[in-house]
């Protein structure tokens, strides 16, 4: 489990991409850099990281679920996930 501290941070980062997005696409547009730069970096969608809704983790993130290859190998071995199990052959 990541600290608590990490991920209200990447929840401020999120919020802050999604407030300046529009503003930021704008400035893009226009080619007005020097705007841009006053602009909060946080708010910069290349500063997320991509981490599991679950634990936290950043390692490991698996995109088409959204969680760690950890919390999926649980959660697929516990029937949690409809139709995914585990191979062998």
């Amino acid at each position: 489990m990541a600290k608590k501290s990490i991920i209200a941070r990447q929840v401020k980062r999120e919020k802050l991409v999604e407030q300046f997005a529009a503003k930021r696409d704008e400035l893009k547009k226009a080619g007005d850099w020097a705007a841009l730069d006053k602009l909060p970096k946080n708010s910069s969608k290349v500063r997320l990281k991509n981490r599991c809704q679950l634990s936290g983790r950043p390692k490991g993130y698996v995109r088409y679920f959204g969680i760690s290859r950890v919390a999926l190998r649980d959660m697929a071995l516990n029937g949690k996930i409809p139709g995914l199990k585990k191979a062998s052959w």
